[in-house]
């Protein structure tokens, strides 16, 4: 029986806490314990959150409402060329899973192995249905989701000719 080996993903996500030297050593220990890719979180701050959540107060090393929290956590194209540049640099591939239409658009410009479905937008047809259309591989996360939920998902991505995708069971209690 031929064994593969599992493909291991870091989950760095927004860990980096907006500091790029930060994400650099997030990297750096995935490729020290040989994990295959590192993932990021992208999204649009004004779109993914309500004015009136971005709003509110709240004390963070950015700033006193949270829209500055938002902001201060969120990398940018700079950011995001660096990391692109760090990766090839170092031979591990990365990913960031999108939370809206604008940063899959964004993430595109990147030769990026996959796209990682957030768990949070598995419901999201278009969201769904943007990223089959990439043409790249899939991995939806199905945290807090329904068994009818994942069926219609993996029907969205089966649409239109489809895409090559995986289902990833995941936890979505922190800590797991």
């Amino acid at each position: 029986m031929l064994i593969k080996k599992p493909y291991l993903i870091a989950e760095i996500g927004i860990n980096h806490n907006g500091d790029l030297d930060l994400a650099k050593k997030l990297i750096d220990i995935a490729i020290e314990n040989k994990f295959d890719a590192v993932k990021f979180q992208k999204r649009d701050i004004e779109t993914v959150y309500s004015q009136e959540i971005l709003d509110t107060p709240r004390q963070s090393p950015w700033g006193t409402t949270t829209r500055e929290q938002k902001y201060g956590l969120e990398f940018g194209k700079a950011e995001y060329d660096q990391i692109d540049s760090y990766c090839k640099l170092n031979n591990i591939a990365w990913s960031a899973s999108p939370w809206d239409l604008d940063s899959l658009q964004f993430l595109d410009q990147y030769d990026l192995p996959y796209i990682k479905m957030p768990s949070a937008h598995l419901t999201n047809d278009e969201l769904l249905a943007a990223c089959r259309d990439t043409g790249k591989k899939v991995i939806l996360s199905t945290g807090m989701s329904t068994v009818e939920e994942i069926e219609h998902a993996v029907d969205v991505l089966r649409s239109n000719g489809g895409c090559d995708f995986a289902l990833l069971h995941c936890n979505s209690t922190y800590p797991a």
